[in-house]
């Protein structure tokens, strides 16, 4: 039994929709547009009557309705039928001396063939045979010009069918390995996200692990001063008790992106970031953040840099650094009518009790988020 496997089965998969979407959209582009135009080409200038317009144009619907079913990954069922249908209109058009009509058969044959896991190559001679052999039935209705109708109804057609095949060969190879871009693309992606956890979970331990080690230590003692020096253990306690507390505040602010950061030092993380994730970013430093504002600015460049990384499509961002302020900009941005701002409201708060501003814009598939402060700037 002869097995054929759909293009995007075999690479894209496990791929969210989104990149098949892209993945469609480049297919529908890049074959539908020269599928249709030879095939209104052949129409035009090779009828000569309406049965002969009528043939070719049930063979190119029948081309274009796989073509369209190939770029979503879900063809075989209706290639199989497109086939028949088509060498019936080529059958057809070899009785009526339409030597044009086997364009649908050749079109159709050549998307079923390269998806073939094993005898691909027994398939196209099989289908240059078929086309051929249907061509041949011209002869027993004509006999004047054999040599011509030889060439214009085996030779030329089988030919065609064989050329068509090699080019959906080679237009699968490269649709294959733009999926295989793709894929590598979002594992990127993933892997630079959970990178960020790992960073995260690696300062929440340094945060807690230090303090519980201290407060064993701490209650430990307490408990041997208990009976020997009593206010030597109520210090020991209290000293846990503000330990403890302090712990606390550190895992809020470290939860809701408060923690001190170094500006400097999340430019370098995030260029790291985007570019494991494939994505392209430039980082323009047209003066240093103003005393004050370095952090806060921090704080919005790591979270914006998360959301880019986890909710955006992006290929390129820009990071543009002012002393007033900050600009990310990211295209690949998702379709909405709000941007939600998610962890950036909280920042927005804390940005505008220290006199500054948070805006996010979509706009044409980018996203801007900008942060300022516009006193900074004026001095």
């Amino acid at each position: 039994m002869i097995e054929i496997r759909p293009l995007w089965t075999r690479r894209t998969a496990w791929t969210s929709s989104a990149v098949q979407d892209r993945l469609r959209r480049l297919n529908l582009i890049t074959v539908m547009p020269p599928l249709v135009l030879v095939g209104l080409i052949l129409v035009i200038f090779t009828s000569k009557t309406w049965w002969h317009v009528v043939i070719q144009v049930i063979g190119l619907l029948a081309t274009v309705a796989t073509a369209e079913r190939w770029t979503a990954g879900d063809f075989i069922r209706v290639a199989r039928p497109c086939l028949v249908l088509t060498a019936f209109v080529w059958l057809a058009g070899a009785l009526s001396d339409k030597s044009a009509a086997f364009y649908g058969l050749a079109m159709v044959g050549s998307f079923l063939i390269p998806p073939l896991v094993r005898h691909r190559f027994a398939a196209l001679v099989g289908l240059a045979v078929l086309i051929g052999a249907i061509g041949a039935t011209n002869l027993l209705v004509h006999d004047d010009k054999v040599a011509e109708r030889l060439v214009a109804y085996v030779v030329s057609p089988a030919l065609g069918a064989v050329l068509s095949t090699v080019f959906m060969f080679a237009s699968q190879k490269f649709y294959d390995l733009v999926a295989e871009l793709e894929e590598s693309r979002e594992k990127d992606a993933e892997l630079a996200v959970a990178r960020e956890r790992v960073r995260f979970a690696s300062e929440l331990h340094d945060i807690q692990g230090h303090t519980l080690h201290v407060v064993k230590l701490k209650v430990a003692l307490a408990e041997k001063l208990l009976h020997r020096d009593l206010d030597r253990a109520q210090e020991e306690l209290r000293e846990v008790h503000e330990l403890v507390g302090e712990t606390i505040v550190q895992t809020k602010e470290l939860a809701y992106a408060q923690r001190r950061l170094n500006l400097s030092a999340e430019l370098e993380n995030a260029k790291n970031l985007f570019e494991a994730a494939g994505i392209h970013v430039r980082v323009e430093r047209l003066a240093e953040a103003g005393a004050g504002v370095d952090e806060l600015l921090g704080q919005v460049l790591r979270e914006t840099t998360t959301n880019i990384l986890r909710h955006a499509q992006a290929r390129q961002v820009r990071i543009t650094l002012t002393e007033a302020g900050i600009s990310i900009v990211n295209d690949g941005a998702p379709d909405a009518d709000t941007p939600v701002l998610s962890g950036l409201s909280t920042l927005r708060t804390r940005l505008a009790d220290q006199g500054g501003e948070l805006t996010v814009e979509q706009k044409d598939g980018r996203f801007v988020t900008a942060a300022a402060f516009p006193e900074k700037g004026s001095r």
